[in-house]
């Protein structure tokens, strides 16, 4: 067994642990190799080896500060071959770095632009919410001449909901995130079965690399993002019902 194939065979092994019965919609649209930044929405634990049990592919998954401090979350999520966020400062250096230079090597990268609200706050498996804008300044910025961002659309249709750890006792790992600075626990979505949907896949390009950062900069951001967060949102629409 490789390294590289070690995070899907993990992937497939958690998911099995779990018994957790998952149905992929739309497999032709997942680019099987090349750069590709893989974009969903995120209400589990499970969604990382979700994605890549689904996707077939080995992904580099973005994950909160957090992570990288619990023991034994934090082993998890480095055999996974996550990509541990700063936390401090909305610039994210480390993560820009290490993201583009995997992309230059063809990997896949993997972002929840949702960030942490949805994963101490519980929604409706069918909700989205607000996307953080970091993936399209990574893909914009990454010096790779094709790129292909893929929107995929995680749809519960059978879940448990148990209580984790205060959401408080978090705040002692990241004492910079102000989601942490609320009463309650930190719900456990446990997925039981699962819709994963692959949306259109769009590839970046020259005239978009070349209006960032000039002036039109903000705009082809806010127009990828905006993309994104619209195409996850018509396919749990479809995948939840």
């Amino acid at each position: 067994m490789s390294l590289k194939d070690r995070p899907l065979q993990i992937s497939h092994g958690f998911l099995t642990a779990f018994g957790t019965r998952t149905f992929l919609y739309y497999r032709d649209r997942i680019p099987q190799e090349g750069a590709a930044l893989i974009v969903s929405n995120h209400r589990s634990f499970m969604d990382a080896p979700l994605l890549m049990a689904g996707t077939g592919r080995s992904i580099h998954f973005a994950c909160h500060h957090y992570m990288g401090q619990v023991p034994l979350l934090r082993e998890f999520v480095t055999e996974l071959g996550c990509l541990v966020l700063e936390a401090y400062g909305p610039q994210q250096h480390r993560f820009f770095r290490q993201g583009s230079k995997l992309l230059q090597q063809q990997a896949a990268i993997g972002v929840f632009p949702e960030g942490a609200t949805p994963m101490v706050r519980l929604t409706p498996p069918s909700e989205v919410g607000e996307f953080h804008r970091g993936f399209a300044h990574l893909a914009l910025s990454a010096k790779v001449s094709e790129l292909a961002i893929v929107p995929v659309a995680i749809a519960s249709m059978e879940e448990q909901v148990l209580s984790g750890l205060p959401v408080r006792m978090l705040s002692l790992f990241d004492p910079t995130e102000p989601h942490f600075q609320q009463d309650g626990f930190h719900p456990m979505v446990i997925y039981r079965r699962v819709n994963v949907l692959v949306g259109r896949p769009s590839w970046i390009t020259q005239a978009q690399k070349q209006g960032y950062p000039g002036k039109s900069g903000k705009r082809v951001v806010n127009e990828i993002t905006d993309r994104c967060r619209e195409e996850i949102a018509g396919l749990l629409r479809q995948g939840c019902y």
